[in-house]
């Protein structure tokens, strides 16, 4: 004989979480602990698996929808036997009555084992383990520290309790599922059914609350800006695709999985027609180097093996053009350096570089070049423009060049943004930048003034559409009309997406850009 059974939201760690997926229909048959829906919470996406198996009769939720704890979620048909009625017990009085009048709390604590949650990568390393045996942790607080490929992220528990033991130590490489630590979870008291009064025939027993869904594992990303569930992010991994390019249609901005396949879907039609999947070049020829001379084989950094792929599919698929110009900054630098030895007296901490200006004169020259300041839809049919001005600055790291950003450059004051420079230089060069370090830019800058160097044509930093190359300034003669004067001289190369950007908005950009550097009054006009 089959009952209908009400399938409630256990809980989630969380006040409310939004549903991003429903994974059964209608008439599915469905066993015990089968995920039926994924959710998505403030730092965490999970699927929450069925307490009761059946079929599927009604559905109660839609994507989309907010759902707490409690929450009905499906009416499920379970087959089974209604269980006889129990005889009345003899109306003798028991030699010991049972007190049950008032219900008894069960012990409500229990360990419960910590994952490393889905971290969008293959394996990462420990740096730093922020909590000790015996500490109590809460819900979304940081336990661990961990680097991968090209970003440090602090990894959050996703339920709180007593920390018993910790399975790690720094150093360690971890991957998705590796244990970190025993907690001892405290949880609502049970309450023990009270026994029936033996005057009354017992009535049928009430079915069963659904059991608690097991504690499914939060999900922490690189990118955390990226919504979309564990089995998109898997797919995405497997076909090492960046969810950053892709657009998103789901409910409040999520990548589906639909997202996905249509992006496939693109990138494939776009390298049969030739549109920009690669370049159709012979493979390098093999060589042994070792037959000519001694050799060292040296890996690649991470840094290189990431950036390597990225700067590639930037050079063969954007259609790049480079122009070049010069910038008189011989009174920038009489202002630096003036305000420089001010702000040494007045011990201010801060010491002004020429790159500051350069970011200023670059967010100024966006404002007033909108198109500049944008990136190109996914179908390339249309420009997202942008309202903000983060410049992206070039830094130079033991590991290879990372590309911080510097925000809201346009309306922040020259010593803000020194500052602001010299946090993410040091984050930087310690390998603690993370992806929201590196995420938002409108324009990049690639400043090689302090190497050295004449000129060079930079690789634009997609999905940026331009970025501005600075070369080592120098003493040249300049005529002023009436005759030559030293001046000093700063070489700027502008990169841009011609997709976007024709020569002559170019040259109006490095000019404006130009202007900006060799009078600081037009920045304030």
């Amino acid at each position: 004989m089959s009952e209908l059974k009400e399938f409630l939201l256990p809980d989630i760690g969380a006040d409310a979480a939004d549903i991003t997926d429903i994974l059964v229909a209608v008439g599915d048959t469905i066993a015990e602990d089968q995920d039926v829906l994924t959710i998505e919470g403030d730092k965490a996406s999970m699927d929450v698996p069925s307490s009761v198996a059946g079929v599927v009769k009604e559905i109660k939720v839609n994507v989309g929808d907010s759902v707490s704890e409690g929450n009905l979620v499906l009416i499920v048909e379970v087959a089974g036997s209604a269980a006889a009625p129990a005889e009345a017990p003899a109306a003798e009085t028991p030699a010991a009555p049972v007190e049950a009048a008032a219900p008894v709390a069960q012990a409500a604590t229990a360990v419960k084992e910590l994952c490393v949650p889905d971290i969008g990568g293959d394996e990462v390393e420990v740096t730093d383990i922020l909590v000790a045996v015996g500490d109590t942790i809460t819900e979304d607080q940081d336990i661990i520290t961990v680097e991968g490929d090209k970003a440090s992220m602090d990894v959050p528990a996703p339920f709180g309790g007593v920390v018993k033991e910790i399975k790690i130590a720094t150093g360690d490489k971890v991957s998705e599922g590796t244990l970190i630590l025993l907690i001892e979870a405290q949880g609502a008291a049970a309450p023990v059914a009270a026994a029936a009064p033996t005057a009354e025939a017992p009535k049928a027993a009430p079915a069963a609350a659904p059991a608690p869904a097991k504690a499914a594992k939060a999900e922490v990303v690189v990118n955390k800006d990226v919504k979309a569930s564990p089995s998109v992010r898997r797919i995405a991994r497997e076909f090492d695709l960046d969810l950053n390019v892709i657009a998103s249609t789901g409910p409040k901005g999520r990548t589906t999985k639909d997202d996905v396949q249509k992006y496939v879907k693109a990138q494939l039609q776009a390298a049969k027609s030739g549109g920009g999947g690669g370049l159709a070049v012979a493979a390098s020829p093999k060589v042994d180097f070792a037959k000519f001379g001694e050799v060292e084989v040296k890996e690649l950094s991470r840094i290189q093996k990431i950036s390597g792929p990225a700067l590639h599919r930037n050079w063969v698929t954007i259609p790049h053009v480079t122009q070049f110009d010069e910038a008189d900054i011989t009174e920038l630098e009489e202002f630096r350096k003036e305000q420089n030895a001010i702000a040494l007296k007045q011990d201010l901490g801060v010491k002004i570089s020429p790159l500051v200006f350069m970011m200023k004169a670059v967010a100024k020259a966006l404002q007033q070049y909108p198109n500049f300041n944008s990136s190109l839809s996914e179908d390339g049919q249309s420009l997202i423009l942008k309202k903000y001005f983060n410049i992206g600055i070039a830094v130079d790291t033991p590991n290879g060049l990372v590309v911080p950003v510097v925000k809201d450059v346009l309306n922040k004051g020259i010593f803000d943004i020194c500052r602001d420079i010299a946090e993410i230089s040091k984050k930087a060069r310690a390998g603690k930048l993370t992806s929201k370090d590196m995420q938002g830019g409108s324009m990049t800058i690639s400043s090689l003034g302090g190497i050295g160097g004449t000129q060079f044509t930079p690789i634009v930093n997609a999905p940026e559409v331009a970025i501005l190359g600075v070369s080592k300034s120098a003493i040249k003669p300049q005529w002023n009309g009436k005759e030559f004067e030293p001046r000093m001289m700063v070489p700027l190369a502008l990169s841009y997406d011609h997709r976007v950007i024709d020569g002559a908005d170019g040259a109006r950009f490095i000019t404006a850009v130009n202007k900006h550097l060799s009078d600081l009054r037009t920045l304030i006009l």
